[in-house]
């Protein structure tokens, strides 16, 4: 690349991730949105079969080697195990609470990714990004709040959603270095849909609310399509991202996905965060911001050339 190129490249990257934040939330209302007769369960298995359908041909015809080993099987299939987890709790979440305060609380994420990666992988972690954790938690905790008095426990389901992502992204980190991402996703995809779509199939008719199937008419066809089309598209775009520009410059804009949730919650749903909410929203980003400038400082750090002794 050179360096004519490199600034044109980046400038890229940060485009495709403003469109991931400007489709994630698109995603999760199309989620929101579905018929509540229709179980979540159903939804997320038309979340990622239609992930399959739409990669697996872009990876054949891009000619990407689609082999599996059998480590990597077992990776796949505890990566989407986390995926699929993660994702039943925030669309469960999602069709009670406003978005933008679901995605708020689910921005603890890299705080839980801090400390796992500190206690799994020996990642070094200094007190001032503890501190910034535990700061961050104290503004989830704001957002939670009114929404446990008038939800219940369906206000934690988002800090759910952000352990098991954590557990998701370390699993990333461990794959993403010998897999191209677009094989990475369509293989994880497989693997989720393979194991949420036996258990509709062996339930469907049985009458237990959350297994059991309906044939999605009217406005329920299309918002599983636009969830499973959209849902494709925002990690192609965040991918492309982290591609073309360094992930400490990237990583701040991801929480523009909290604006967009909520602009799109006040006109699709008529939500709009309460004060206390934007309070919390505001902590958790401003601690979030500092571990990621943190991270940058060490990696500045880490590449200055020692002074000759």
């Amino acid at each position: 690349m050179t360096q004519s190129q490199a600034p044109a490249q980046t400038t890229l990257g940060i485009l495709f991730m403003l469109a991931f934040c400007i489709l994630a939330p698109m995603m999760d209302s199309f989620a929101k949105a579905t018929p509540h007769e229709v179980p979540v369960s159903q939804i997320l298995a038309a979340r990622f079969t239609i992930q399959v359908v739409l990669l697996y041909p872009v990876a054949l015809i891009a000619g990407l080697a689609m082999g599996v080993t059998l480590r990597d099987s077992g990776l796949h299939l505890a990566r989407a195990a986390a995926l699929l987890a993660s994702t039943a709790c925030f669309f469960t979440a999602i069709r009670a609470m406003p978005i933008a305060d679901a995605i708020a609380i689910f921005f603890v994420e890299p705080f839980i990714l801090t400390l796992l990666g500190a206690l799994f992988l020996g990642e070094p972690v200094g007190w001032r990004r503890v501190a910034a954790s535990a700061v961050g938690f104290s503004g989830a905790l704001l957002v939670i709040r009114p929404s446990f008095s008038d939800l219940g426990a369906v206000a934690f389901l988002p800090l759910g959603t952000a352990f098991l992502f954590a557990i998701y992204m370390l699993l990333t980190r461990a794959m993403s270095q010998r897999l191209n991402p677009i094989v990475l996703q369509a293989h994880t995809a497989l693997a989720a849909s393979i194991m949420i779509v036996p258990p509709l199939w062996i339930m469907d008719g049985s009458g237990v609310a959350l297994m059991d199937p309906v044939w999605p008419e009217g406005k329920a066809v299309w918002t599983l399509a636009g969830l499973g089309i959209v849902a494709t598209l925002s990690h192609l775009m965040l991918t492309k991202a982290l591609r073309l520009a360094p992930a400490g410059l990237v990583a701040p804009l991801q929480y523009l996905e909290i604006v967009g949730a909520a602009v799109i919650g006040y006109f699709a749903f008529g939500d709009f965060p309460t004060p206390l909410t934007f309070v919390g929203i505001g902590i958790i980003v401003a601690s979030g911001l500092y571990i990621i400038h943190r991270e940058r400082a060490l990696e500045r750090a880490a590449r200055r050339p020692l002074p000759p002794v």
